[in-house]
Formats: structure tokens, C-alpha cells, sequence
């Protein structure tokens, strides 16, 4: 309840996840028929990268600042992430963007000041529902939807010790709900041990078909950093591992200061 996505509005992390999460949402719009989009822990929308928490830090010029020339593989996300130049979207902001007549976001945030911010980003929009929810609690309460295809988006904070293992829990409730959807959870990587962790607890989890995408700006083995990131995509779209690879491989090579360790890679998780 204390985190603020502003310090960290376009570093590294959310340049990764976002960048997937825009070729996931293009690939169910394949389809004519709408979708819809739960975004369990949304923040206020868009942030101002003049901001003093954004300033504080500067996350954001070892990040989408260093995007400014993107390769194809980045092009279409760097488009919609710099459309508003001094400003940043979050991942609500960024979906809305793209969303079709026939789609819908459904957008959740349980921070008082931040889910008010994001009641006025998208006060009157008829196709963006916010509410003031616990995300854990969303993922079972606001499941199906019924369009009964769509992309849930669950990005916690983890600033609680068992966030881990309320993730892993939390995808199978809503996978319980949604068996068809595509979940995309975003993780931060610190140490191996807590990725072998994670991996493990993901295979052993029983859902199907789990594919785990990591950007390491370094090795990880300092468990005090952010040394890179991950998104465990659950039934991925067709073409999501090729996709992920190039998306991947492009923002190293731009957001990479060449430190021991600094890689890439897209690995299943669980078969189909």
C-alpha cells in the first residue's frame, strides 16, 4: 500500500513489460471479436517524468530515454510510450490506447491517492471501468468477463515477503475463472535463489502452458538490486516465444551498460 510507481515510470522494468504486453494485446485483436483487459494493479495512468519522484530517482533516462531510435521489433511500443512527450503511461494508459471499439479495460487500484488519480484520467470513458479493489480478490470476483477472451495484466508491487507465493496462487484462481484467458505476470528478478524459486513454484502450480520471459541488465546475484525482470505469460498467444525473442534481444542492446551477466532470455515454463 506504500508503493508509487512513479519513481520508477519508464526505467528498465516497465520498458520490458510493456513492450511484451503491447505484441500480446495486438495478438488477440487478430480476432474482430472484443476483448477485455484486467489490469489488476494499476497505478494512477500516466505519469509526468518531471515529477520529483521521477526526478529523485531518473530511472526513466537509463530507460525509455535510451529508446528514442527504436528497432521494428520495439517500434509500435515506443510509438504509444513517447506520445505525450515529459509523460510516461502506465499500463492502463498504454492498453486504453490501443483498445478497439469492441474491447474494454477494467482497471484496478487499491491505493487511496492513486485510484483516485486514475478515476480522473478516465472519468466519462465508457469502455474503462476503475475500481478500488484488492488485486487478489479481483482476480476471482471480476472473472469471466464476457467477451470470454481477454488479457489479464498482474503487476504487484512486492513489498510483502509472501507476494511470490500470492501470485503463483493468484493466477490460479483467475485461471480457475478463465481457463482461455492470457495471464501476464510481471516479477522482478533480484537473486537466483528467488527466481529457482519462482520457476519451480510456477511448474509445480498445475496451470498449463506457462512461458517465462527475462530481460538481466546484470547477473543476479545481488539480491539488494533490481537486476532484471520478468513476465510469465500463461497461454501465450501463437508466435509469443519468436516475438518475445526479438522484443527481448532488442532492449538489451539499448538498455544494457554491459555489465558481467547481462542477458536475455525466453524459457517453458510448463508444456500445454
Amino acid at each position: 500500500m506504500n508503493y508509487r510507481h512513479g519513481f520508477h515510470a519508464g526505467n528498465f522494468a516497465d520498458c520490458m513489460k510493456h513492450a511484451l504486453l503491447v505484441w500480446l494485446l495486438r495478438a488477440l485483436q487478430r480476432k474482430p471479436g472484443g476483448i477485455a483487459v484486467l489490469d489488476t494493479h494499476a497505478g494512477r495512468g500516466d505519469y509526468a517524468l518531471s515529477s520529483p519522484e521521477a526526478e529523485r530517482t531518473g530511472e526513466w533516462r537509463r530507460g525509455i530515454a535510451r529508446l528514442a531510435d527504436p528497432p521494428p521489433a520495439l517500434a509500435e511500443y515506443v510509438a504509444l510510450a513517447t506520445g505525450q512527450p515529459g509523460r510516461y503511461p502506465g499500463s492502463p494508459a498504454l492498453v486504453r490506447a490501443m483498445l478497439r471499439p469492441q474491447d474494454r479495460l477494467i482497471a484496478c487500484e487499491l491505493h487511496l491517492e492513486e485510484h483516485a488519480a486514475l478515476r480522473r484520467h478516465f472519468a466519462r470513458d465508457p469502455q474503462v471501468a476503475v475500481h478500488r479493489r484488492d488485486a487478489w480478490e479481483a482476480l476471482g470476483a471480476l472473472l469471466p468477463p464476457a467477451e470470454r477472451r481477454g488479457l489479464i495484466l498482474v503487476d504487484p508491487p512486492y513489498e510483502a515477503p509472501d507476494d511470490r507465493a500470492r501470485l503463483v496462487a493468484g493466477l490460479r484462481t483467475g485461471h480457475a475463472r478463465f481457463a482461455t484467458g492470457v495471464f501476464a505476470a510481471w516479477y522482478p528478478v533480484k537473486d537466483r535463489a528467488a527466481l529457482r524459486a519462482l520457476h519451480a513454484d510456477l511448474a509445480a502450480s498445475r496451470l498449463r502452458d506457462v512461458v517465462a520471459a527475462e530481460l538481466l541488465l546484470r547477473a543476479p546475484v545481488d539480491a539488494a538490486r533490481l537486476n532484471g525482470c520478468g513476465l510469465v505469460v500463461v497461454n501465450p498467444p501463437f508466435g509469443f516465444e519468436t516475438a518475445a525473442e526479438a522484443i527481448l534481444a532488442a532492449l538489451l542492446a539499448a538498455l544494457s551498460d554491459g555489465e558481467d551477466g547481462a542477458a536475455w532470455q525466453v524459457a517453458r515454463l510448463v508444456d500445454e
